[in-house]
């Protein structure tokens, strides 16, 4: 059983997956179903293993174990990148928008209209989207609350490898389950897909390579800060 930090005498269920103990409770597996619904497999393995990454963080952090509200980290990292959606149905993807906010956006919707979700406060709901939206951002995302942070370094994780004192043989565990093996070229393919459908919002940020060294004709003419302040 764990704890939040909204309601410290209350105990939550957990149960164990690829070795990691995590929370448990209706809205959180709601929304691993919810990305899987919503996710091709590369990135629904993305996100179960940034989930699952992001706990280990928290549980070789004393800090990050006292004050993280576990269901909010839940939900922040299994719904981070539903921004990646890549139908032309989608809800979610929006056309003028970056990827992190249109996720960050889904996700506050799925909250507010889940029934365990509707009890939220505003400021919990808020951290979800912070740590969705800033989950790219680290220089950013580094000062916020710890829900914010941790989320962002799970993502990280999944880069990086095993990181903020996750073993290797924990990570390994989380791997085996979740492979990764497609995972870089799902990555660089959607980036690629992002600047070429909506390139005004990868302009002046990380994917702006991408576009310049894959994307006929990128970036649009005077969309960036470059084009607007240099003389």
């Amino acid at each position: 059983m764990t704890q939040t930090p909204d309601s410290p005498t209350k105990p939550l269920p957990v149960r164990t997956i690829a070795g990691v103990a995590v929370v448990d409770t209706p809205i959180v597996r709601d929304a691993q179903q919810f990305a899987r619904e919503h996710s091709t497999d590369w990135v629904y393995r993305h996100v179960m293993r940034t989930w699952l990454f992001g706990v280990q963080i928290i549980n070789h952090n004393p800090t990050l174990q006292q004050a993280v509200d576990l269901e909010a980290h839940a939900i922040a990292t299994l719904l981070h990148d539903l921004g990646w959606h890549q139908t032309s149905t989608s809800s979610f993807v929006s056309n003028d928008k970056r990827f992190e906010v249109d996720g960050a956006i889904a996700a506050r919707e799925f909250i507010r209209n889940h029934q365990d979700g509707k009890l939220w406060d505003e400021h919990r709901v808020q951290r979800v989207w912070d740590a969705i939206a800033l989950h790219t951002q680290p220089s950013i995302a580094e000062y916020k609350e710890l829900d914010v942070k941790v989320t962002g370094n799970g993502v990280l994780a999944d880069f990086a490898g095993p990181i903020y004192g996750v073993t290797k043989s924990e990570y390994d565990a989380v791997v085996q389950e979740f492979p990764n093996d497609d995972f870089l070229e799902g990555v660089n393919d959607t980036i690629v897909w992002l600047c070429r459908t909506k390139p005004q919002t990868t302009v002046d940020t990380w994917q702006q390579r991408w576009g310049e060294n894959h994307v006929e004709n990128y970036p649009p003419k005077g969309v960036s800060f470059w084009d607007l302040v240099h003389r």
